[in-house]
């Protein structure tokens, strides 16, 4: 499967009508087409059907088109659903999952309300149920019909739901964080982190979004295109971690070194399983070049 980037992944209000059409210029790698917190209740009607709209007349690119719907609990979700899925976006991001029986349901609904079979599936992770219940959410993908792919880390509602607060570091959220990490990886799941919202303090954006990269998320949540360009920067491989890969790479593939789990590389122990690493890292940067080529 080939590898796309997910570094900057930006909600634009679905109610905005220029924000919709701006999200075809700008360059972050995923736009999420947001039916439900960017939204206000009087403005679902106009965001659903602009949303439809948006996805059908296409012209995103290379972006990756993400719509979020309304949970299914709401007297938008099911209007949402039937409206969005069989549009052809890349993913339908569902709010609010607890369970893997969400997804599941989820799943069926999307089936019957004609999605292509190509439209994937994304959870929000962002319910005291969902921080618990986090393996057996991502176990989920292990049956097809749910789509599921992803993680999307809702730290906004986390912090509402559970009276943690979102501090420098994130301290009170990292077991979170990391327990949803593992599940995703444990499942072959892409994840994304939450947002960053004091958009002033850039200082702040970025160390927060060096901290996600080395945890190990895919990318980051965005509300302001501002974003975009510190957030692809931080989540791009740098030349000399990718220069270093190549070596590795190169390392392994030669003839002598076919059979060996761990060879010496100027100076350096190295195992097979970071020539595996290696290959993952360089894929990216390659589909990050060749994107921003494009």
């Amino acid at each position: 499967m080939a590898i796309r980037p997910r570094r900057s992944v930006l909600y634009m209000p679905g109610s905005n009508a220029r924000a919709l059409d701006k999200a075809r210029t700008l360059p972050c790698d995923v736009v999420i087409l947001d039916l439900e917190d960017a939204v206000a209740p009087d403005a679902k009607q106009v965001a659903r059907e602009q949303v439809a709209a948006a996805v059908r007349q296409g012209g995103f690119g290379h972006r990756e088109v993400v719509v979020r719907l309304n949970g299914f609990d709401t007297a938008w979700g099911h209007d949402d659903l039937a409206a969005l899925a069989p549009t052809g976006a890349d993913v339908i991001l569902i709010p609010k999952v607890n369970e893997g029986a969400d997804l599941v349901a989820a799943g069926k609904a999307i089936a019957a309300a004609n999605a292509p079979e190509r439209t994937a599936v994304w959870a929000m992770m962002e319910t005291p149920l969902a921080m618990l219940n986090a393996g057996g959410i991502a176990a989920a993908a292990k049956d097809r019909s749910t789509r599921l792919t992803g993680f999307v880390m809702g730290t906004n509602d986390l912090a509402k739901e559970t009276g943690a607060r979102i501090v420098p570091g994130r301290a009170p959220m990292n077991a979170w964080l990391m327990t949803s990490l593992a599940a995703a990886r444990a499942h072959g799941l892409a994840i994304l982190d939450g947002v960053w919202n004091e958009i002033g303090d850039e200082a702040g954006f970025a160390r927060e979004c060096a901290e996600a990269r080395d945890m190990g998320f895919d990318g980051k949540t965005l509300i302001h295109p501002n974003q975009i360009g510190p957030c692809n920067a931080a989540f791009s491989p740098a030349e000399k971690e990718v220069a270093w890969a190549r070596t590795i790479i190169a390392a392994f593939d030669l003839p002598e070194n076919a059979a060996k789990g761990a060879i010496q590389i100027e100076g350096r122990m190295v195992e097979r399983l970071h020539a595996e690493m290696a290959r993952k890292l360089v894929a990216i940067a390659d589909a990050i070049a060749a994107r921003e080529a494009a």
